[in-house]
């Protein structure tokens, strides 16, 4: 049989059965398409988080007080044996290659001016935090480094605070009250908007201890240490632990470099990004499914097709060919208009909604048009191999 008569046979069977093709391609083709839509989706999630958190630098090591090992959790500094202090942290500022030290003390609590009251979250850190996680000043300045013990009383608004507490007029230099203490407003951060759910422009900074004493709380719930480019991670590490072994008489903290929850976060979101993918593909058993019963139906239909094609010479192998081809045609066709639908979708669903980030992930795509023609292929081989073994007179007699 030749080349150009095989096509001619396999594309003229599906063509005379155009509304059964059609069927059958759309089983593939709606599974190929929930399989694109979905890891599309998956990834758009994946890379939007990873980019909400990268957002401030990868060059940070987080210290929490309390040992993760030997408790099963990061347990804070209700299970620390020693807090972490600010002197902690001071210490940790002489590390060679470390350009920035941030405490942080966080929690919530009523900010008055003007005669406005506003429930909103307070950060306690220090100077070093715009220069850490590479947040701008809109107006005037951040909090002064001022020398442990001696911080003053200074307050940094976000944008969104400010608007609801002063509107348009500036309030630099202007007096208000976070949980009853006064502060002295020194500057304004630039807007950055919500950042994994939180709204960083509704949000007060004002000095790590004044905050410690505002929350009525022993020890900072974080340290974070930034360190240059380039820098040996793993001598930053050794030396923070010796340092704080030295100040605390016992390893009571967990040293967690921003790249391990970069690794950790990526190994999760790629988990998601396959799940919903596999929810996807049960939409392409049904299409297998579809395939195969397709293919058995044509086999009983066309038994006097295949009589005459092996009294003409036809061998077994060209019979089993003939068949698992028209089947590999109608899902490759199925997987086609699944990926143009699939893409196309996801594109539209992202134009509608902005805020949803959309990424069709490529290596899924070619996997998923892969796939369509396993499926093809796997479907089709019983009833091809049925239509091959048989009989050239009992076929013919069947017709």
């Amino acid at each position: 049989m030749r080349l150009t008569d095989f096509q001619f046979l396999a594309f003229g069977a599906i063509r005379a059965q155009r509304m059964r093709s059609f069927l059958t391609a759309l089983g593939i083709a709606v599974g190929i398409a929930a399989v694109v839509l979905l890891t599309s989706i998956g990834e758009g999630i994946h890379h939007f988080v990873l980019a909400e958190f990268t957002q401030f630098g990868t060059n940070i090591i987080g210290i929490q007080p309390g040992k993760s090992s030997t408790h099963g959790g990061s347990v804070g500094v209700f299970g620390s044996v020693r807090p972490l202090t600010v002197n902690d942290g001071e210490a940790l500022r002489q590390i060679p290659y470390v350009t920035a030290m941030v405490p942080v003390v966080q929690g919530n609590a009523e900010v008055e001016a003007d005669g406005k009251t506003r429930r909103t979250m307070v950060y306690g850190t220090n100077g070093d935090f715009p220069i850490a996680f590479t947040i701008r000043i809109g107006s005037g300045s951040f909090l002064p480094t001022d020398a442990a013990g001696a911080e003053r009383a200074f307050a940094v608004l976000g944008s969104k605070l400010r608007q609801e507490l002063f509107g348009s007029r500036s309030p630099l230099g202007e007096r208000i009250r976070i949980g009853g203490a006064r502060f002295l407003v020194v500057g304004v951060m630039e807007s950055k908007g919500q950042v994994l759910g939180f709204d960083l422009d509704d949000t007060a900074y004002i000095p790590a201890a004044r905050s410690l004493a505002l929350f009525n709380r022993e020890g900072l719930m974080e340290v974070h240490i930034a360190y240059s480019a380039g820098a040996p991670v793993d001598e930053i590490i050794a030396a923070s632990k010796r340092i704080l072994i030295s100040r605390h008489g016992t390893e009571d903290f967990t040293v967690t470099t921003q790249q391990q929850m970069l690794d950790v976060l990526g190994s999760v979101l790629g988990v998601l990004t396959f799940a919903v993918g596999a929810l996807g593909g049960i939409s392409l058993l049904v299409g297998a499914v579809g395939i195969l019963t397709i293919m058995t139906i044509a086999v009983t239909e066309r038994t006097g097709e295949i009589g005459l094609l092996r009294a003409l010479g036809a061998t077994r192998g060209q019979i089993l060919a003939l068949f698992l081809g028209e089947a590999v045609v109608l899902a490759a066709l199925g997987g086609m208009a699944g990926l143009i639908v699939g893409a196309g979708g996801g594109q539209l669903l992202h134009l509608a909604l902005p805020a949803l980030p959309v990424q069709t992930p490529w290596s899924y795509v070619a996997a998923a048009e892969a796939i369509a023609a396993s499926i093809g292929l796997l479907a089709g081989v019983l009833p091809a191999r049925r239509a091959a073994r048989m009989d050239p007179v009992v076929a013919l007699r069947a017709e």
